[in-house]
């Protein structure tokens, strides 16, 4: 704690001050960091709304029993829990767990098949690491309440034209189906050690094909064999089809396995037929999703100039969650847009512009008898639009530029006794250093032309 002297009247006062810092995993959000995120988000949700998805909202405690055991025994590590009078709370770890929730209690009067985006907070108790926080936004859409393929497919779409929209191109969607390893581990007679292989599959990018056969013969107690068969069938390289004939073969025989066969041609066809760049969406059977509640078509986003980082954008179907609060049957499907991580990679490419405002015109104040014009003058263009901001103060005017540079304006508008007499004012373009003197009634054209 540090201690700080304080001047009262004649006497000196000694004040214990408190160290100002924040939590391990948890971070502020300075105006440039915050206006990227808002602006992701607001992507995000118009290209949610495109498809009609509804915004919902949800607490941020549950009951802890709501949460605990729906996302795998890591999850309910990672749960922020606590007790408050008397009862046994925790803080969302997602946002799909809350909505099944929320759609068994409210789900006779929204009616079948909703489909709802929401964008909130979530709490992770994980180590932290570049990207990753443990307090972090999730941006989910689902559609619960039909086991149509089709919902599947859109949920692809949604995906691909999300990443699209926010200004990517080069990135890979990797899918695979849930039945398909499911149909593996029932022919191998492994159902009861699915959490232990799926958790062990979900590393394989990161320790290889050796450590995740020992730790699925360690963990999951999977003889040698029957782990050799899994990395196989996993592992299956070559182009679709022919990745799909091979999966065809090896689960001949095993009703769940084809018919997560048959759903993934039925994907890829829908993808042919939309027109969508073939590279951007690969199959891939080694992908799992660690998470329990997965049952069907599962998606990972990969940014290709920075895979390392992990999945941007990830999701799949899940036909039983719901069923833990209600009789009522309501299989999902949906994905969630990894807000920070994404926004750290873009970081790291170089694709965020860095400002400080959410206001691209700067009015500078030369004189205060002027000041209810500039007001005026920034008035009238938030009229049309524009987001503007008027400098408070009358101070020297390199130091109102400086301002301007500090937080990213892109123009700058000044107006002096000379400006006001002949009703033009002087409008800088920041990015280019050109400084032209425009006539008042030609100044929306002007700026709409810089800023275009």
């Amino acid at each position: 704690m540090n201690s700080a002297a304080i001047q009262s009247g004649r006497t000196t006062v000694k004040k214990d001050l408190i160290e100002p810092k924040t939590l391990k995993g948890f971070r502020d959000y300075l105006p440039a960091a915050m206006i990227p995120r808002e602006q992701l988000i607001e992507t995000a949700k118009s290209v949610y709304r495109s498809y009609g998805f509804s915004p919902i909202d949800t607490p941020a405690l549950e009951y802890t029993e709501i949460l605990t055991g729906k996302g795998g025994t890591e999850s309910d590590k990672q749960m922020f829990r606590f007790e408050q009078g008397g009862r046994d709370v925790a803080m969302r770890f997602d946002l799909t767990v809350p909505f099944a929730r929320f759609a068994a209690q409210n789900i006779g009067e929204l009616g079948t098949p909703f489909k709802r985006y929401h964008v909130g907070t979530v709490w992770r108790g994980e180590n932290p690491q570049k990207g990753r926080y443990r307090e972090f936004v999730q941006c989910d859409f689902d559609t619960i309440g039909t086991t149509s393929n089709s919902a599947d497919i859109e949920t692809l779409f949604v995906i691909h034209d999300l990443m699209v929209k926010i200004g990517f191109s080069d990135f890979t969607i990797h899918i695979n189906n849930r039945k398909i390893l499911n149909g593996l581990l029932e022919s191998l007679d492994l159902q009861s050690r699915a959490a232990e292989v799926l958790r062990a599959l979900d590393k394989l990018p990161k320790i290889g094909a050796d450590a995740v056969i020992k730790e699925m013969q360690e963990q999951g107690k999977l003889s040698q064999t029957q782990a050799e068969k899994v990395i196989s069938l996993t592992t299956v390289k070559g182009s679709t089809a022919e990745i799909l004939n091979s999966l065809e073969k090896q689960l001949a025989g095993n009703e769940c396995g084809e018919q997560g066969v048959a759903y993934l041609r039925e994907v890829f066809d829908a993808v042919d037929k939309a027109g969508i760049v073939s590279d951007r969406i690969v199959l891939d059977p080694s992908i799992a999703r660690g998470l329990d509640y997965y049952t069907g078509t599962i998606y990972e986003t990969f940014l290709n100039q920075l895979p390392g980082i992990g999945s941007v954008c990830s999701g799949g179907r899940y036909d039983n969650l719901a069923e833990l609060f209600t009789t009522q049957q309501l299989p999902g499907v949906g994905a969630s847009l990894g807000l920070d991580r994404l926004l750290a990679a873009m970081q790291e490419l170089n694709l965020l512009d860095e400002i400080s405002t959410p206001a691209p015109i700067l009015v500078t104040q030369m004189d205060a008898k002027y000041t209810p014009d500039y007001l005026r003058i920034a008035r009238d263009l938030r009229m049309y639009g524009f987001n503007v901001e008027v400098y408070p103060d009358t101070k020297a005017i390199k130091k109102q530029f400086k301002y301007a540079n500090r937080h990213g304006f892109k123009i700058v508008i000044v107006a002096g006794d000379d400006e006001f007499e002949k009703q033009e004012w002087q409008v800088k373009d920041m990015q280019t250093g050109t400084q032209t003197a425009v006539r008042k009634e030609e100044l929306l054209e002007h700026i709409r032309r810089i800023l275009a």
